[in-house]
């Protein structure tokens, strides 16, 4: 990789902490200046690299394309591939940026730039995750990719980032099931509630909304009037968060309504 290749996607590398500033300045039209006129590769290239750094990152991604048009064969349209799903990604055009990047890697599986392809369809999913009222197939789908991240790469910069989103999407997927199983408790369905509460437990026990999860339970029980399960899952919340608003309240809930109960 030259050394203008490997620090224009150097800058997307930054694991994400400055995405919201680079996108700030992209733009451009992606329909300017890109009438087909034959140029020779190294000055196509260069004008693409040249949009990109004044931050006209959309007319860069056409011009990026373009190389690929006109120059299939050479080694420079396997860059500019790469530079062009870079360049959709920046732009914020993330389903661009995920095909291109997609078919680098149905063209060049076994290429040194491959974690970095994979990493940048993982960004592009992750940047679209959205909030937990709405469906969340989007985030689940950045889950899956950070972790082939992760599976693929696992010693790389770009997994070690992929672990610390993959919290934050955990997160965020497990306040969904939390959002639904309230919604179900105001509706009296306990038991529906329950399997979501469930889940948290289960499925995102690291998360910040386990404890929560633990004193819906709680409450589900009782009201379900199995109070051993109640004071099992009490139970559980004191030994594991202690002192937290949530432990308070379900052994309240205990004391009131569960007293001498045994949990099952």
């Amino acid at each position: 990789m030259n050394t203008t290749f490997r620090k224009s996607l150097t800058r997307a590398a930054i694991l994400g902490a400055s995405v919201a500033t680079l996108t700030a300045c992209g733009g451009g039209s992606a329909n300017e200046d890109v009438a087909y006129v034959a140029r020779d590769v190294e000055s196509l290239y260069a004008e693409a690299q040249r949009r990109l750094d004044r931050g006209n990152t959309l007319l860069a991604a056409a011009l990026f394309d373009e190389v690929e048009r006109q120059h299939p064969y050479s080694p420079w349209a396997r860059r500019a591939q790469l530079m062009s799903a870079f360049s959709y990604y920046i732009a914020r055009d993330y389903n661009k940026s995920i095909q291109n990047a997609q078919r680098f890697l149905s063209i060049h599986p076994g290429n040194k730039d491959a974690p970095y392809a994979y990493y940048l369809i993982a960004l592009s999913y992750y940047e679209q995750i959205s909030d937990v009222n709405r469906d969340q197939k989007i985030t689940e789908q950045a889950q899956s990719a950070l972790r082939e991240v992760n599976r693929r790469f696992p010693q790389s910069e770009y997994a070690a980032d992929a672990r610390l989103k993959l919290d934050l999407v955990a997160d965020h997927l497990a306040g969904k099931e939390m959002e639904i199983g309230r919604f179900y408790q105001r509706s009296g369905q306990w038991l529906a509630s329950q399997l979501r509460f469930r889940n948290v437990v289960e499925q995102y026990q690291t998360t910040s909304h386990t404890p929560e999860a633990l004193y819906r339970l709680t409450e589900s029980s009782l009201a379900l009037g199995i109070p051993d399960e109640a004071v099992k899952y009490a139970a559980v919340l004191g030994a594991n968060y202690p002192g937290t608003e949530w432990y308070e309240k379900a052994f309240e809930l205990v004391e009131d309504h569960a007293t001498g109960v045994q949990p099952s």
